[in-house]
């Protein structure tokens, strides 16, 4: 029997292209740093070897220790300066990118149905994005972090998405069972990787990623509106 739900966010509870989403949350980034003598190649260039370095993180640290050692080492000003600026970027100039994404009232009748069920949710987005980013990603998506028993971000884990030792660190972290776990995402290579933990998983259509055209080996495969219409509806879970 599920008792717990792990769900994906980033075109999962928030449909979106994500070669839309990242070519446009670049461009403002970029933007916003041009004015702190920053060139745009470079603080790209930082921020995609800071995003590889935590996803081959070894698990000695936080993927936030992780790409800030790498970070630093590439742009020339010390974090104690250059992380209150991507803060800050964060909290403002990055909500613009929502124009990107597609909210949809399926993701938030989804949650609210299933945790009036009883059942526990974890938001198992990638952790390669600070709190406020994941949360202002959840706000345009029309969720409420209160709804969440753990919601995944850099500061506290130790992994990244696809390896599965990301998805062994939230199930031990909370003692779930396997078993009584199913996870709700939309990349093949990075949601299905929990299937070797003994986890479920469900494939949500609307904005599939498969880039390197892996077998689709979900045990379902739903749009987000059916899923909603199930999870009220039959008993889906």
């Amino acid at each position: 029997m599920i008792k717990h739900i792990l769900f994906d966010l980033d075109g999962t509870l928030l449909p979106m292209s994500q070669d839309k989403f990242v070519e446009c949350y670049m461009t403002l980034l970029s933007r916003y740093f041009i004015p702190h003598n920053i060139k745009p190649e470079a603080l790209t260039s930082a921020i995609w070897k800071g995003v590889g370095a935590m996803v081959q993180n070894n698990g000695e640290h936080t993927n936030e220790e992780v790409f800030w050692n790498c970070f630093t080492k590439l742009i020339p000003i010390e974090r104690e300066k250059m992380e209150p600026l991507l803060l800050d970027f964060y909290n403002n100039d990055f909500n613009q990118v929502i124009k990107v994404t597609h909210p949809t009232t399926h993701a938030a009748e989804l949650i609210h149905t299933l945790k009036g069920a009883g059942l526990k949710l974890y938001l198992a987005t990638n952790p390669i994005f600070p709190q406020c980013a994941t949360y202002n990603r959840m706000r345009w998506a029309g969720l409420s972090p209160e709804a969440f028993e753990e919601i995944t971000t850099y500061e506290s884990y130790h992994y990244s998405k696809p390896n599965v030792l990301y998805f062994k660190e939230l199930i031990e972290r909370f003692q779930l069972n396997p078993k009584e776990c199913l996870m709700i995402g939309n990349d093949v290579e990075e949601d299905t990787s929990i299937q070797r933990l003994g986890v479920k998983v469900c494939l949500v259509t609307d904005c599939l990623e498969n880039k390197n055209n892996l077998p689709l080996m979900a045990d379902y495969k739903i749009s987000l509106k059916e899923l909603a219409a199930k999870a009220s509806g039959t008993g889906y879970f």
